[in-house]
């Protein structure tokens, strides 16, 4: 089999470059994939009791035009939309997310840890050289302590020592002295803060749905089930585990980069190898527990961080509010997503984690104990690769590995073909693809990923 254009992946990534590859009237593409499904690590299940999961809390937020249009053709009416409402548990209470911009709802001595190390001459500040350097001096010891650095290593399972800080970007709201006093003396709430603060998600199906009618727009150009096994990059031919083999003349790759550079590519060298190894990731547990809501106060939050240690979870999506169709009996049931990390930093016996996390909830006032046995389902999934962790030895190994690949005409991109988390939200996924597809055509530059 020949092809122009060979896509790796039928995820975000890939299926918004076969889609835009479509639209700019090149039909002369193919896409592996490994899975019998699309949608990547944006797929979603229905359990056999009815209730729909994704892998993980995705929500639809944008910062392009192209990615609003392409979601609005997509889903049409099949939306709602939601106010983001979420909190951190900490100190046995909840507070409003940004945590730090609403300390006042800590108890009065963490409270004060929280401001005083705000205060002038209580911040390091000498420039940082890692994640937990940076937040100590943008935060201070008590946020820090109580929030920032007990909840980044349970996300990443990485210490934040080992990670770098350049990431940041948007997705962490720094600290403001002022704000902060402000809102603790006049009893004000800060909680609009962020690109997320509005979201939208799909009526039916979980976040899924968008990526099965996405691939629905390119179903004859996707091979499933065809996970590639060598990349020959001198014949320019893929081999798959089930022994296709396509002849290319230019890749995108959206499977993990190290994968690729590491274990796949025939044309390798110990260069190559080494970077590839210097990539570190999390790996992530997913489970969905179920039960009737009888008895149980609505809740109207979205979702919820967890930084202590009396849950193994990090984050609790309160999926039946994202929407009405996520649970077998709308507006009677509750569905818990709950999200635990780990790593060789934070390991974790995964065959405990269902009943750990059960436990969990109950410990952070999630589920009342009595309701244990009432739970209808249980629904889980591992995911080996989680988080792309942006570490100390990153950005040098990507400029290693970038480089040596597009001289071979294999661009990698996507949440882990590209390994930068910074542009891996979905809109972030979906335009990777869409401008390499315009790259490739019509010889635009790429604006989300660049190799700088």
């Amino acid at each position: 089999m020949k092809t122009k254009y060979l896509i790796i992946g039928a995820g975000p990534t890939g299926l918004g470059a076969a889609h835009r590859l479509n639209e700019l009237g090149c039909n002369d593409f193919l896409v592996l994939e490994r899975n019998d499904y699309a949608g990547g690590l944006a797929s979603s299940f229905t359990d056999d009791k009815g209730f729909t999961w994704d892998i993980g809390g995705h929500v639809v937020f944008s910062h392009y035009d192209y990615f609003d249009s392409l979601m609005d053709s997509l889903l049409g009416e099949d939306s709602l939309y939601h106010e983001r409402e979420s909190w951190v548990r900490s100190n046995n209470t909840w507070v409003p997310y940004p945590f730090q911009n609403n300390i006042r709802y800590l108890p009065a001595d963490a409270r004060w840890e929280c401001v005083k190390g705000l205060l002038p001459g209580h911040r390091p500040e000498a420039t940082p050289a890692n994640f937990g350097q940076w937040i100590d001096h943008v935060f201070g010891q008590g946020i820090g302590k109580h929030f920032m650095h007990p909840y980044n290593f349970k996300v990443w399972a990485t210490p934040p020592e080992l990670m770098q800080f350049d990431w940041i970007g948007e997705r962490v709201s720094v600290v403001d002295l002022k704000k902060v006093l402000r809102n603790v003396i006049l009893d004000r709430d800060d909680v609009a803060w962020g690109p997320n603060n509005t979201f939208r998600f799909p009526l039916k199906g979980g976040t899924g749905e968008i990526f099965r009618r996405l691939a629905d727009r390119v179903k004859d150009r996707i091979e499933y089930g065809q996970a590639v096994a060598a990349v020959d990059a001198g014949a320019k031919t893929v081999t798959t585990a089930r022994g296709m083999t396509v002849e290319y003349e230019k890749i995108l790759n959206t499977a993990p980069i190290d994968i690729l550079a590491g274990r796949w590519l025939t044309d390798k060298d110990g260069a190559m190898v080494d970077a590839a190894g210097k990539l570190t990731h999390n790996s992530v547990y997913v489970a969905g527990v179920g039960l009737d809501a009888d008895g149980i106060e609505p809740d109207s939050r979205c979702w919820m961080y967890y930084p202590e240690s009396d849950s193994p979870f990090y984050r609790v999506t309160n999926f039946h509010n994202y929407s009405p169709n996520n649970v077998a009996r709308p507006g009677e049931q509750l569905a818990f997503m709950c999200e635990s990390s780990f790593s060789e930093h934070k390991p974790e016996k995964v065959e405990e984690l269902m009943d750990r996390t059960i436990q969990g909830l109950v410990n952070t006032t999630m589920l009342d104990a009595a309701r244990v046995n009432d739970i209808l389902t249980k629904w889980d999934i591992t995911v080996d690769y989680g988080y792309p962790v942006p570490c100390l030895e990153r950005d040098a190994a990507l400029k290693t590995l970038q480089p040596r690949l597009e001289a071979m005409d294999i661009f990698s991109r996507g949440r882990f073909g590209g390994w930068k988390y910074e542009v891996s939200n979905m809109d972030h996924s979906v335009m990777q693809g869409v401008e390499w597809a315009e790259r490739m055509v019509n010889d635009t530059p790429e604006k989300t990923y660049t190799l700088d």
